[in-house]
């Protein structure tokens, strides 16, 4: 997870990433936005001081058992009343994520957290549960420039500079889905230096940036000539 940054009338803002997956069978597309706390005119300091704590924890970094830094800490940390505070681990004890300790202080409880967040499954994994093959070929992956659509997606100004890759994959050396990723070099600096061949954008991503919510959009498409020939 990216560190907060501050924005407008206070909120604060972690960076996006957004991918487009195709599938080669049925030309179908699929549309991914990341999304932490991108919308800073939207998202209360509440739920981003949740999306925080979450992120830690499915990060490995709290685990269960652990306390977490108290109200006082936490309001230190993103500048806010500790009412504000109070009410994300408040909300965090409904959602059986914490337990509240009288006198004692704040506890990552047992991992039912883990139906709090998104679970995306990588495409390799997809594949090997079905006792197949897996493979991928990289197209294409390095630097872009983002358009006016892209900027609009991953919160940047047009002509921000992002990264942009092109990975098929196979089962069974049948090609089954062309990805297609935009990301945000503040979200993952070392993107363009992987080797998706051992491990997938989604793995290496997940890794480096976890997910907190997202936003599906789906679409039916035909492929074009040059996905045809793939």
């Amino acid at each position: 997870m990216t560190s907060p940054r501050t924005a407008a009338g206070g909120k604060r803002r972690y960076e996006t990433a957004a991918i487009t997956v195709r599938y080669a069978r049925t030309g179908a597309r699929r549309a991914v936005r990341r999304l932490s706390n991108s919308d800073a005119m939207t998202t209360p300091i509440y739920q981003e001081i949740k999306d925080f704590i979450l992120a830690r924890i499915h990060a490995g970094e709290w685990a269960e058992g652990d306390q977490v830094p108290s109200e006082n800490e936490l309001a230190r940390e993103f500048n806010v009343a500790r009412m504000t505070v109070n009410r994300a681990l408040r909300e965090l004890t409904a959602e059986q994520v914490l337990t509240r300790t009288r006198g004692s202080g704040t506890y990552v409880a047992s991992p039912k957290y883990e139906s709090t967040l998104v679970a995306i499954r990588s495409i390799s994994d997809e594949v090997a549960a079905r006792g197949h093959g897996y493979r991928a070929q990289v197209l294409e992956v390095g630097a872009a420039i983002a358009d006016a659509k892209l900027a609009d997606e991953l919160r940047l100004d047009t002509g921000s500079p992002i990264f942009h890759s092109r990975v098929l994959h196979f089962e069974n050396d049948t090609p089954v889905q062309l990805e297609e990723r935009w990301v945000n070099p503040a979200c993952a600096p070392e993107y363009a230096l992987q080797d998706f061949t051992t491990t997938t954008p989604n793995q290496y991503l997940t890794r480096v940036a976890p997910l907190q919510r997202v936003e599906y959009r789906i679409e039916a498409a035909m492929p074009d000539t040059e996905t045809r020939r793939l």
